[in-house]
Formats: structure tokens, sequence, C-alpha cells
């Protein structure tokens, strides 16, 4: 019981701390982030044995210098990021739109059948993935619902809750979903998963081969888009400058489905590669997205 006092109490002081910095300008952000940086890399180390270890299997033919040079990249931009998120609470509605902007905003609205069904958006954690979410929302003034899985700090989860929810949006829990989504079928909404973290052990799974390894990945952008009928595309986030970011739409998948299982995962784990490949340090390669081992041959696509 002490234990979880200790870790609630943590976890306010933690995010009274993010809100306090929330109000510094982002250029001062920006300067923060180099000693960020020095901390989590040489000092912490945070989680350099993971990164490493995934650049080394995902980009076989660079140099150890050259992923070296990748990982510290990646440390500094996830060091950015992260504040940038923290600084979305004290931004105007404006400053978000000049920060991210849209590449090709015809094919969601030829999608959707100029905004009257809903679609399935499938992204992945690359560039700032929370600030595409609101630079879609309010460049095209339309409903979204993000996905997402709630964090076991209640502090820490309100807080990341009041950011999603900034610009109007409104986050759905994952566990909850496809309830919610059934009920509100019939109104036009722009449904998002970041669909690119490894399930747990008891969850659902589908595998196949991803940046050189077996991995696996959840089932509910299957799901969702068999279940309802929604057609789906693929968000790419791109950092264009220090701070802007331009997201580009990417056909995926449109009704009637059928053909081969997990058609549609299938394609989505392709396009996350050639996201990847495209801007490989902006990509969360922190996360232990391999931890899982493969049932059976490991680069063999199956089902659990």
């Amino acid at each position: 019981m002490q234990r979880a006092d200790h870790y609630r109490a943590a976890g306010l002081w933690l995010a009274m701390f993010y809100r306090l910095l929330s109000w510094l300008p982002l250029p001062l952000l920006y300067l923060l982030a180099w000693p960020g940086y020095l901390l989590l890399y040489y000092v912490g180390g945070y989680r350099k044995a993971v990164v490493r270890q995934n650049l080394s299997h995902a980009f076989p033919d660079k140099s150890a210098r050259q992923l070296t040079v990748l990982a510290k990249k990646f440390y500094l931009q996830l060091v950015q990021v992260a504040l940038e998120i923290l600084k979305t609470r004290r931004m105007s509605a404006a400053d978000m739109r000049r920060r991210v902007t849209l590449v090709n905003p015809e094919l969601l609205r030829e999608y959707s059948n100029d905004f009257s069904e809903s679609v399935l958006m499938l992204a992945i954690h690359q560039g700032n993935w929370e600030w595409m979410l609101h630079g879609v929302k309010l460049h095209l003034d339309i409903p979204i619902d993000p996905v997402y899985k709630p964090l076991h700090n209640r502090q820490m989860d309100e807080l990341m809750l009041s950011i999603r929810s900034q610009f109007g949006s409104r986050p759905i829990p994952l566990a909850s979903a496809p309830r919610d989504i059934l009920r509100r079928r019939r109104e036009f909404r722009l449904f998002v998963l970041v669909a690119d973290q490894a399930p747990i052990a008891r969850e659902r799974s589908y595998w196949t081969t991803f940046m050189n390894r077996a991995a696996a990945f959840y089932e509910g952008g299957e799901i969702i888009a068999t279940m309802t009928g929604y057609p789906v595309l693929f968000a790419q986030c791109r950092r264009r400058a220090r701070g802007y970011y331009e997201v580009e739409f990417k056909a995926l998948a449109r009704p009637p489905y059928g053909g081969a299982d997990h058609a549609i995962t299938e394609r989505y784990v392709r396009l996350a590669e050639q996201a990847i490949r495209d801007e490989p340090h902006s990509w969360l390669w922190s996360n232990r997205r391999w931890k899982r081992q493969a049932p059976g041959v490991a680069d063999s696509p199956t089902r659990d």
C-alpha cells in the first residue's frame, strides 16, 4: 500500500512539473532539450541497448558509427517532441495550424465522401503524432476520435487526456473503442489508431515481418474496418523543421473487404516500414517493439 502511495505521489509531482514546463516558450524548451538529451543518452542511458538493437536489426547495412549517429538524432528529437507535446496545453489553434500542415487533404475528403462517411485512420509513432491529430482536426474542422491505451498512473493519464482533447478531439479508451464506434456509426467521425506498438501476450495478435524481424500487431484496426465497412487511410507525419510538421495521407484499403486474411494489417505494416525508412530518426526506437518471441517459425506470418 505504501508503495502504491509513493507511485501516486511521484505521478502527481511529475504531472505538476510537466504543467509548469508548458508555460515556457518553445524556444526556451528547445534550449532545455539539449541538456535533457545529454542526461537521457549519456547519463541515464535510457534504453540505449534496446535502441541499438532495434536499429541494428532494422538497418543491417549501416556501420556502427552510422547507427550511433542515428541513435543520437533519435534521442534529441525524442526530447524535443516530448516538450512540444507538453507545450500543447498553452498553444493557440492558430499556432497549431501554422506548425502542422496537410499535404493532401483531398484524399481524406474523397475517402469520407466529402466528410459525410466515417473513416479509420492508422498512423505510427513518428514525427509528432499528437500534433498530427490536432493539425488534422484544426485544418479540416472535423470530429476526430483518437483511440488510446490509458496510462497506469492516473495523474499522467489525466494530463495526456487534457492534451489530446485540447482542440476538441474526443479520445476513446482502447477497450471500449469497438462498442463506442458501433454506437456512433451513423455519425461522421475520423477514428484514429496509432497502431505500431506491440500487443501484450494475452491480446489477440497477428504476426508478420516488420523491419526485418518477426513482430506482433494488434488486430483492432482490421476488426474495426471489417466490422464497420469504413475505408482506411494511413497518415504519415514528417518533420519539416524543428517545431514544424506535415501530414500526408496514403490510401490503405476501401470496402468491400475480402481476399487474403489480414490484408489491411499487412498493407499498414508495409506503409509503416516505408515511412520509417523515409525518416528513420523520428520513429520511436526506444519502444520494446520486438520483446515478444514469435510462435513457430520466426519470419512466417501467423496468428495467436
